[in-house]
This record gives structure tokens, sequence and C-alpha cells, in this order.
């Protein structure tokens, strides 16, 4: 618990009750992993996960940083969730042919894991639910203490009510196997101490409307030109038209890029290319498909979690951007990570 409250003071603040909570349970957890045993005791069991949820902003990476971090164990991974079943995928494909496929996946790509983190877990694809599920029986079976972060509770994971009932039993499973701890409270730390200085690469991008030649000059920028436009693989022999590739910097058209059956995957794979984005022509998400507004989400979750530089250049203020009905299901945390960027607006557009 003194690891919590030091790195709180170290960051300026202090645990709010709910914060407070949440850390005695991860302090609870940590002392069930490294608890030592006599030589001639039995293996002991597992310890339970943490579920661990609660709306933007409200610290829950902060904490899982600061547990991992403290955490004197040796076999621990963390990954963010879409990563890891980027790669799930992989190597699902690479042992399809064994009956259990499932396992043989999970052990080749967590080894001898014996603590897992999933950062951002999330499930709003129907399609993928069902080997979601299997994915998280087959961590378990084999052991792994399971740390969770997610804006959502169990009982709120695939809420489209088409699908819902599908992933049921797999919520249950969450629900019975591990602790599930709600950071409550509506303080936005990320919304709070999200002015200043940058502390990251996504930090130091910007959101510019409506992309004067004079806004993206400040950025060291100028418009992409006809011949620059590009395309840009993202494996599998797919490609994504950019409107410009100048180095490290990759500048992508929101319609191209979001308004086409372009996976979280797709994006994984080009931002491990190109540690600096543009994307242009962001409208207004209200009058958009609601699958392209659901990839913007997505893209965004990415970029941040990846620490890209973005610079984004929307058609209205960001605000009038995320406004509307027909919008993506994690609206708030896109907001949210969208308010780290600092704002530019010409004074002629208003």
């Amino acid at each position: 618990m003194r690891e919590f409250e030091r790195a709180a003071q170290q960051a300026g603040f202090v645990l709010d009750d709910a914060q407070r909570q949440a850390a005695l349970r991860l302090a609870e957890l940590g002392a069930g992993m490294t608890r030592r045993r006599g030589l001639f005791s039995r293996p002991a069991a597992p310890p339970r996960g943490v579920y661990l949820w609660g709306s933007v902003g409200r610290g829950k990476s902060w904490l899982t940083t600061t547990f991992y971090e403290a955490v004197p164990l040796r076999n621990k991974r963390r990954l963010h969730f879409h990563d890891f079943f980027r790669e799930f995928h992989a190597a699902y494909h690479r042992n399809r042919g064994d009956s259990r496929v499932t396992d043989r996946a999970v052990t080749e790509l967590l080894g001898d894991c014996r603590f897992l983190v999933f950062d951002e877990f999330h499930v709003h694809d129907a399609g993928d639910a069902m080997l979601i599920g299997r994915v998280l029986r087959s961590i378990l079976d084999q052991k792994i203490t399971l740390l969770t972060t997610s804006n959502y509770p169990p009982a709120g994971l695939l809420p489209n009510p088409v699908f819902h009932e599908m992933f049921e039993p797999t919520i249950k499973m969450l629900e019975e196997t591990m602790d599930v701890v709600e950071l409550g409270g509506g303080r936005d730390y990320r919304a709070e101490y999200g002015s200043g200085a940058a502390r990251s690469e996504f930090e130091r991008g910007a959101y510019l409307w409506p992309g004067t030649g004079e806004q993206l000059a400040e950025q060291g920028l100028t418009p992409p030109e006809a011949a620059e436009r590009r395309p840009v693989e993202v494996g599998g022999g797919r490609t994504v038209p950019a409107l410009a590739v100048r180095g490290d910097l990759v500048w992508f058209d929101f319609h191209d890029l979001c308004d086409r059956p372009y996976s979280t995957g797709d994006y994984l794979a080009a931002v491990d290319r190109f540690p600096v984005w543009v994307l242009s022509g962001l409208p207004r998400l209200a009058g958009e498909n609601r699958d392209a507004a659901q990839r913007f989400a997505n893209l965004i979750d990415v970029l941040c979690d990846r620490d890209v530089r973005l610079v984004l250049v929307g058609e209205a203020p960001l605000d009038d951007v995320l406004r509307g009905e027909n919008l993506p299901l994690d609206v708030n945390r896109t907001a949210s990570r969208l308010s780290l960027l600092s704002a530019t607006a010409d004074s002629d557009a208003h």
C-alpha cells in the first residue's frame, strides 16, 4: 500500500477513497502471488485475479502500472488486449491443425507467464466474442493469475442486445473466477492533469480546426500533394491508401482509414512502421455510419496506447465532432484521450 501512496505523492495527488480501496485489493493480490511457502509444501493455487473497471480518467492504468512495476515477479506480462488478440489470431492460425489449438496458441504466446495484465479489455465484436471466451478459459486453466482493466463491468461487455446473450457464459466465468472491483467516483484525473507540459509523444500532438495552411505550418507540416499518395502495407496482402509518407510520418484521410473495413490489427501494423501520424478530414461523427465512428475510436486507442504523436485535423471543434447520436460505444474514453492533444482553432472559422 505504501508504494501506491508514495507514487501518488510523487505524481502530485492523494488517493481518493475508491482508489484506496482498489489499491488495497491489488496489494492483497501482490501478497498472494509473492507469498513464500515451505520447501515441501504443496504448490499453492494461484490467487484470484482482479477485474478492475471504472469510467475514463479514474486512474485504472496508473494503479495498474504502479502495481505491476512493484510486484517482484519474473514471469509476468502486461499487454494491451488489442495487441494480444492480434498476436493470438496469428498463433491460432499456426496451430489450427491441433485439437487443442486455443491452448497451444495461448502457451506459445505466454510461455511460463504466471501473472498477466490485460489493459483496456472490452468486447464489441460479436465475431470475436466466442473466441475471447475460449482464450480466457485457457488462461485460467493454465493457472495464470489475471488482472484486467476495463471501462465496463463484466455484465456490460458485448453490450449489443442482439449478441449479448451469447457472451453471458463468459461473463459468468469472469465473475466467478475474478474479484470485480469498481473504481467509482466522478473525478476525471486525465482531464485534470492533462494540461501543462506533455508527458508523452501522444500528448505532444495537436487537434487542428479547420486545418489551415498556417495551422499546419505551426506543426511543421505542408498539405500533401497528389503525387505523394501511396499505399501502405498492413500485412496479409492488404494496403491502406495514405495521402503522404514522409520518413517516419504517415498522413491519412479519415474516410480512407475509417470508412473502409480495416481492423484494429491493420492499424497496429501501420503504427509499427510510423511513429508520427496525421489524420485529416475528420467529420462530425454523428453524421457518419457507426462502423466508421467505431473504427475511429479503435484507432485513437491504438495511437494513444502505442504513444504515437498525432496531429488530428477536424472539420469542426472537437466537442462538436464527438457530439450527437450514432457515436462509438467508447466515445467517453475517446474524448478523454483526445483532450490530451493541444487544440488550435482558426479564429476566422468561428
